[in-house]
């Protein structure tokens, strides 16, 4: 006699023993022949699901259809299921021009973002900085990072004060002296779209609720503001080389990424705030905000940048050609570099007066300090992110890291380049990064100076990267600090910085870490 059986299918991930290794989906099929027990057990399951409060139930999606060739569109496409499985609501945007992503979340009220549970970037690192500052632009309140005294770029706002006797300078942006828009001859990102804010329509079909440009008494509760507690983001990988992911997650996989949405992971990372006073030696002061989530670098790394416009036909080889082509001129430039002086500072960075000319040791033979890599669950984040935060009230003022009895140090020369790493920055060329302890939410940044040297020391340095466990940071040229801020100088008429990919020219420029001041969809790599 047969038996009729009541079957129901329950989707769950499964993973190899080897780490790291990417999420799986599966299946399991339970059944009984009892409707009634059967019914039972997927309502205590679904119960179960449904009382785990970090799971997202409504995600905006910004899908980039010409990042990695098309990987974009046919990404989403594989992963859409999996969210319509997990009963999770998306809108979905494809973009269509330069700064769409960036101009429909300025253009969100705070009722409207209040509505989701966060916003993803199918694409590449360069998207995800459009979507970045589109969220923080009008709602990240903050002062500009802290100068050395004598540069001269500050106001007396009263929140300055307890800085200024800290011997810093800082200055609070206005609505008439913060300019976020991404100006006309900035490059595209690395996924093939610039960041230009435009007047186009957005597209978006979010009816507003509120047409009144005042906030009514009863809407202050609905203002967002950052860092919060809440509100994620998340990027399933599709771009040319997708370092925000590969450093917080430790996969390039867009499944892996898609099931740490759905399941809702969450991680706190931090963003540089990078504030231009000058975009040219002869330009007016206009100070222009822009944030960072992986890297800001100038020199070497601009202008590979800036090289690799001239032949996007290239694809994504067109940044090894350019970087070749930049190698090979050996330019080197002169600027001033002030930091933020902590007890971690790198004891062995070299000196103006060191010799980089090739004589022995090439390398430092010194001891350095035993590196912290950060991983799942990190301590060093998780101090850094519980310290000072005795109430909700002081969440807002968290993500600014200002040292005890700070000190300023003055760097300058001819540099090959200048770069700030706010993560790892790991990619398949680089396994380790730029800086391989480079944590996610401790609230520094790592400034890298390399000075001017002979080519095939320059060489000799680059190649140390695409090398596992390998010190590329030990050469004698090379300066190391790691710091809360840091201020640039440069009289070059054609300063520019690579922002995660993307070009913004720069002759003067104040950075600081904002520690955890927005919230992924990760956990944080394995191994």
């Amino acid at each position: 006699m047969l038996v009729q059986m009541h079957r129901f299918v329950v989707h769950g991930i499964t993973r190899t023993r080897k780490r790291p290794s990417p999420w799986v989906p599966c299946e399991y099929i339970f059944g009984h022949k009892d409707l009634k027990t059967c019914k039972n057990w997927f309502e205590r399951l679904m119960a179960c699901i449904n009382n785990e409060g970090d799971r997202p139930k409504n995600l905006m999606v910004f899908v980039h259809p010409l990042c990695g060739k098309g990987r974009g569109v046919r990404n989403w496409e594989t992963v859409a299921l999996l969210f319509d499985r997990a009963k999770i609501k998306t809108k979905v945007i494809v973009t269509d021009r330069a700064g769409h992503a960036y101009d429909t979340l300025v253009s969100l009220s705070d009722i409207e973002l209040k509505a989701l549970d966060g916003v993803v970037a199918v694409g590449g690192d360069g998207l995800f900085n459009e979507i970045l500052n589109g969220i923080l632009s009008s709602r990240y309140k903050a002062s500009y990072p802290p100068t050395p005294e004598g540069f001269g770029y500050f106001g007396s706002n009263e929140n300055c004060e307890e800085q200024k006797r800290n011997g810093l300078n800082c200055s609070m942006p206005t609505p008439d002296s913060v300019n976020t828009t991404f100006p006309g001859n900035s490059t595209k990102c690395d996924d093939h779209e610039p960041l230009l804010s435009t007047s186009q329509p957005t597209g978006l079909e979010i009816p507003s609720l509120n047409t009144n440009k005042e906030p009514c008494i009863g809407e202050q509760d609905h203002i967002v503001s950052f860092p919060n507690d809440w509100f994620r983001l998340g990027i399933i990988p599709s771009g040319s080389t997708d370092a925000i992911v590969l450093s917080t997650t430790g996969e390039r996989d867009p499944v892996t990424s898609a099931l740490l949405i759905i399941l809702g992971r969450r991680m706190s990372l931090d963003i540089a705030q990078v504030v231009r006073w000058k975009s040219s030696p002869t330009a007016e002061v206009l100070p222009t905000v822009r944030y960072a989530a992986s890297f800001a670098g100038y020199g070497f790394y601009g202008e590979v940048i800036r090289e690799s416009e001239n032949y996007r036909w290239m694809g994504p080889a067109r940044y090894d050609f350019s970087g070749t082509m930049v190698f090979l001129r050996h330019r080197s430039y002169e600027a001033k570099v002030a930091f933020l002086e902590t007890p971690n500072s790198n004891p062995l960075a070299a000196s103006a007066e060191d010799d980089v000319t090739g004589a022995q040791p090439l390398q430092s033979h010194q001891r350095r300090p035993r590196r912290i890599i950060c991983r799942t669950n990190c301590f060093v984040c998780k101090e850094a992110l519980t310290s000072g935060q005795n109430s909700e009230d002081e969440v807002a003022d968290s993500s600014r890291t200002i040292c005890e009895n700070p000190k300023w140090v003055w760097s300058e020369g001819h540099f090959l380049s200048v770069g700030a790493a706010v993560i790892s920055c790991r990619n398949e060329r680089a396994p380790d990064g730029l800086v391989a302890d480079a944590h996610l939410s401790d609230g520094f940044l790592h400034l890298l100076l390399i000075r001017d040297c002979p080519l095939p020391l320059y060489l000799w340095h680059l190649t140390q990267f695409t090398k596992k466990g390998s010190d590329p940071l030990s050469f004698k040229f090379v300066e190391h600090h790691k710091t809360p801020a840091f201020t640039f100088i440069s009289s070059h008429d054609e300063s520019v910085w690579n922002l995660d990919g993307e070009i913004f020219q720069a002759c003067e420029v104040s950075v600081q870490a904002c520690r955890g001041l927005v919230n992924l969809f990760a956990s944080g790599p394995e191994v």
